[in-house]
């Protein structure tokens, strides 16, 4: 592994922070209650709108849980920093960025140019 030990040290302790706030941010948001008291049609379509809205937020935070653990397991297995596609080392710079990156920025790019 090409990377430090206290980068990687470091990154985990970031990884492990952030999954702390969101599993809070989730937990949290399994508990808002709706006001079953709805006035009108337009208080029916706020409802209904800020339902969606609360959905996908936690649907992005689930994501990134899942995306965090996957990190997690990389550093066990001590295949944190490598792409996951190409092997190559994924910049440091990338990952102080965005922690649970698994790919370099070459095939993530090349990825996302594949997608629909």
């Amino acid at each position: 592994m090409s990377k430090t030990n206290s980068f990687i040290e470091k990154m985990k302790k970031n990884l492990l922070a952030r999954k702390v706030e969101l599993q809070a941010i989730l937990t949290g948001s399994n508990q808002i209650v709706n006001d079953t008291q709805v006035k009108d049609s337009g208080d029916e379509a706020l409802t209904a709108s800020m339902d969606n809205l609360q959905s996908s937020l936690t649907h992005t935070e689930v994501e990134e849980l899942n995306e965090i653990n996957s990190a997690l397991s990389r550093i066990e297995h001590n295949e944190y920093g490598l792409c996951i596609d190409c092997g190559e080392t994924i910049a440091e710079k990338r990952l102080e960025h965005s922690p649970f990156s698994a790919r370099c920025i070459v095939c993530q790019e090349e990825l996302e140019q594949h997608q629909p």
